[in-house]
């Protein structure tokens, strides 16, 4: 088919389309797992259509015991099951005669990869209801993507249970429509948990094998794959019998083309990555020309182990024929092969890539190189020889030149022409070369065409006057010319280096660590030199970088160098390139090939410098081996400006971790201090208390009532000195990520209730008002964690207020919010960024107990582990009052 052919309808659509008349239509309700609902969705849409006048027939609904399935029937008329009696069992099975003579225009008919029993007609469901279709009724009916006879395999590695049953993809492919019916994976675990999906004794074991969240988000993914893949064969069926030109830009297809008289293995490979990589369908194109040989078998082969669909096509305009078939099939990319074409074809744009290049404007096409061709070499430098060669050339040129425009041009003007050869040698190679052009462009010309001819005598003083300005402009020009040649290429030959500092300079600042930028270094010397190079630092300025301050302290400075990146990685430091580097580290100078010292070494060692209140720091040595014993200049300046940036650069590196250490270590300080503080302010209360209490005690003749209150004190003093130290535990486990909260979906009434009780036993008389909202989810949280964030709250809530304490959750979007309001004096606004800090207490009146100033430095920090956010409000109504607010994803 030519490019330009009007688009027909694809006679197969066609074919495949007219197959189908007559058939009942199939929609299939297709679900990730047991219990997302595809029945009772099923239902529902029966029920609507049975309202508007359908037939519509209950052929088998499996509900499982579940009261919503079983209501979800309704009205619905129902089809009465076969008995069928098997090992003594009378088993209750889908009646299909008696579906056949009642002939609904549609049948609802479940579990579609259901086995039937022994003795059945069929010996699974969906061959019934192939039968049911062929007989012209609709049947809609379940199913599970990991009942796919292709799914099987990989919801064994995902879940780890074999399904038994499947379904032959062909069945699903020649659905009329599939309606995906989804689930998130925890409000279908919360379903499982509730017992709406299997019993008790089911559901416990189906959580501990194939109901866990990582299958079930696994399997979900599959089941979208799978509708999507539908939808998208659905487009491109509807495109094909309706002749509408593609690519519709709805989803990626990959085509390939599979040429008959060349390996496709390349082309397929990389077709294969792209189709993976895009998640795409995968095409395999051969199309035959007149007079091809080449036998396209083992790349259709190919294609097919790789799971590509493969058409083969007759055609005479090979562009026309690949892009009219990626417009039929909705592809958006072609794969082809580089191949070799003849070189008439290269120089006149005859090959196929530049074919498609011209014409494939609407698709992203791909040229895959073939494995086998072999790299260009590198351009090597001409020889010095070849620039003289350009002087005899050139002036042999302009000699043919003056020779086509004799006796046309005066014989002075062919001067004119000789000259514009003297600048095109002087700019090309030099002065010398446009020297020697000049006498030859000369002798040539007076001997050719100034009279008397053939002769180097000039005849005329006109003559001799135009050969002395001939000469006078030859020199000026040969001069001129020539450094004008070699300005302008030290100027791009500078601007290039200049283009390259500043990538560099860009390169090395926007490296976050000292590892990425001491490889950015590495990489850079590297690509300057043409070969390997290393970073080596001093041994404690790389012990610095890998091990605690204190221990990195007491290593002995010396000036063994430790090498910290190289590249390639697989090159390597013999014993002699480690001397030279120890030199190079103890003399802070250069060593190694191309310098003075230890020059029989293959690297060579750049000392990285940098000054500091005016004496020099040895940073590290940076190492490369370059092919040749002298760089070129450039080579040589582009270096410098390496090792110069490379220099600020670790260094402000060097400086940014010591502010980082130093600021760490002053935090580290002020909670010590605080800490101690804290110690020697807080536990003299409790301590004095017990002690004195414990004294008191000692006399025998103590009333029982003194006796008992003393105990008491006692005993609250104790509790309380628990507490205080519990708090400190949690504190220094928070510093240390030492936290790990054990998340599940938690009842959000049911924890606020239980902070409400104990803090009611605590605070007797002290009422909590709950303020819940109803329909509330299940977010995944730790209980403890939360118990003890909510008993801080509430006991901080209830020394400061002066009425009830509120205690209330509410959703907002996609978060829950839990809130702990009093009526107390409030927190001045001042205080407010302050009041999480640890150890920082608000002003409190006289009646309030001290407390730690901790509890909401640890509410912040459990709440922060458990993936939420803490705010405080203050005043909240009428200038009094304080409002604290919990927000965790819902």
């Amino acid at each position: 088919m030519a490019e330009t052919e009007p688009v027909r309808p694809d006679p197969d659509a066609l074919a495949e389309l007219a197959a189908r008349e007559g058939r009942g239509r199939l929609k299939v309700f297709l679900g990730a797992a047991p219990g997302v609902g595809k029945t009772v969705e099923m239902l529902a849409e029966a029920r609507r259509v049975h309202e508007a006048g359908r037939d519509v027939l209950v052929g088998l609904v499996e509900t499982h015991g579940r009261a919503e399935t079983e209501a979800a029937v309704g009205t619905l008329p129902r089809l009465p099951l076969r008995s069928m009696a098997y090992r003594g069992q009378a088993l209750q099975e889908f009646d299909l005669d008696a579906a056949l003579a009642r002939h609904p225009a549609i049948l609802l008919l479940d579990e579609l990869a259901h086995t039937n029993a022994p003795g059945s007609r069929h010996p699974k469901r969906w061959q019934d209801v192939e039968e049911l279709r062929d007989a012209g009724i609709e049947v809609w009916t379940t199913m599970n993507v990991q009942h796919l006879e292709s799914s099987a395999e990989a919801v064994a590695r995902v879940t780890g249970v074999r399904v038994a049953e499947t379904v032959p993809d062909s069945v699903l492919a020649g659905a009329d429509a599939v309606e995906l019916v989804d689930l998130p994976p925890t409000e279908l675990l919360e379903r499982m948990r509730a017992g709406k999906i299997y019993r008790p004794e089911q559901a416990e074991r189906a959580l501990r094998g194939f109901f866990k969240e990582g299958a079930l988000t696994a399997l979900r993914e599959l089941a979208l794959r799978r509708t999507a893949d539908r939808v998208d064969a659905d487009v491109t069926d509807w495109m094909r019998r309706n002749a509408v030109a593609g690519p519709w830009p709805v989803g990626d297809r990959v085509l390939a083309l599979v040429p008959g008289n060349a390996p496709a293995d390349a082309v397929l490979q990389q077709a294969r990555r792209i189709a993976v990589a895009l998640r795409a369908p995968l095409l395999a194109l051969h199309v035959e020309l007149p007079g091809q040989s080449g036998d396209p078998g083992p790349g259709l082969a190919l294609a097919q182990q790789l799971g590509a669909e493969t058409e083969v096509t007759t055609a005479t305009d090979l562009p026309g024929a690949i892009l009219a078939h990626a417009r039929l099939r909705n592809a958006t990319h072609i794969i082809v092969g580089r191949g070799d074409p003849p070189l008439w074809r290269r120089l006149f744009g005859r090959t196929l890539i530049a074919a498609l290049a011209r014409r494939a404007t609407e698709f992203t096409l791909h040229i895959v190189a073939d494995a086998a061709a072999r790299p260009a070499p590198p351009p090597r430098p001409a020889p010095a020889w070849t620039s003289w060669l350009v002087v005899p050339l050139l002036v042999g040129a302009a000699t043919l030149v003056c020779g086509a425009l004799d006796g046309i041009v005066p014989d002075a003007g062919l001067g004119m022409v000789y000259l514009a050869a003297i600048v095109a040698i002087a700019a090309a190679t030099g002065p010398l070369q446009a020297s020697l052009g000049a006498v030859l462009s000369f002798l040539a010309w007076n001997y050719l065409f100034l009279p008397p001819r053939y002769t180097l005598t000039i005849a005329s003083a006109q003559d001799v006057l135009g050969a002395v300005m001939f000469g006078v402009v030859a020199a000026l020009l040969t001069g001129t010319t020539g450094r004008l040649g070699r300005n302008v290429r030290m100027a791009a030959t500078r601007l290039v280096a200049l283009r390259r500092l500043a990538a560099l300079s860009r390169r090395l600042n926007a490296q976050a660590t000292l590892p990425e930028l001491q490889m950015a270094v590495v990489e850079e010397a590297s690509r300057i030199a043409g070969g390997p190079a290393c970073l080596l630092l001093p041994l404690d300025e790389a012990l610095a970088t890998t091990l605690p301050g204190q221990f990195a302290r007491e290593v002995a400075a010396t000036d063994e160098p430790v090498l910290r990146a190289i590249t390639p990685a697989h090159a390597v430091l013999d014993e002699g390139a480690m001397a030279s580097a120890r030199w190079a580290m103890a003399n802070r100078r250069e060593a190694g090939r191309g310098t003075a010292t230890l020059p029989a070494s293959v690297w060579r060692f750049v000392p990285l410098t940098a000054h500091r209140d005016g004496e020099a720091s040895m940073l590290g040595l940076l190492g490369i081996r370059p092919e040749q014993d002298r760089p070129d200049p450039e080579a040589g300046r582009a270096l410098e400006a390496l090792v110069d940036q490379a220099v600020v650069a670790l260094e402000r590196a060097r400086l940014v971790e010591a502010a980082a250490r130093d600021r760490a270590r002053g935090e580290a300080e002020a909670l010590r201090t605080a800490l101690l503080t804290s110690l020697g302010h807080d536990l003299r209360t409790p301590l004095t208390v017990i002690r004195g209490a414990a004294e008191t005690l000692r006399v025998s003749n103590l009333p029982e009532a003194t006796r008992a209150d003393l105990l008491l004190s006692i005993e609250e003093e104790a509790t309380r000195l628990a507490r205080w130290m519990s708090a400190i535990l949690d504190i220094v486990r928070l510093e240390t990520g030492q936290l790990t909260p054990r998340r599940e979906p938690l009842a959000l009434r049911e924890a606020l209730e239980n902070a409400a009780a104990r803090a009611e036993k605590i605070h007797p008389g002290r009422p909590v008002v709950l303020e819940v909202a109803d329909g509330l989810p299940r977010p995944r949280l730790d209980p403890s964690l939360l118990d003890r964030v909510l008993e801080n709250l509430v006991d901080n809530a209830l020394k400061y207020a002066e009425g009830r304490v509120r205690l209330g959750a509410r959703r907002e979007g996609a978060q829950v919010a839990l809130t702990v309001e009093d009526d107390g004096p409030g927190i001045p606004p001042a205080d407010l960024p302050r009041v999480f800090d640890a150890f920082f207490r608000v002003h409190r009146p006289d009646s309030v107990a001290a407390g730690s100033g901790l509890g909401l430095s640890i509410c912040k920090g459990l709440v922060g582990a458990m993936g939420g956010r803490i705010a405080a409000e203050s005043p909240i109504a009428e200038g009094r009052g304080t409002r604290i607010t919990l927000r965790f994803p819902a």
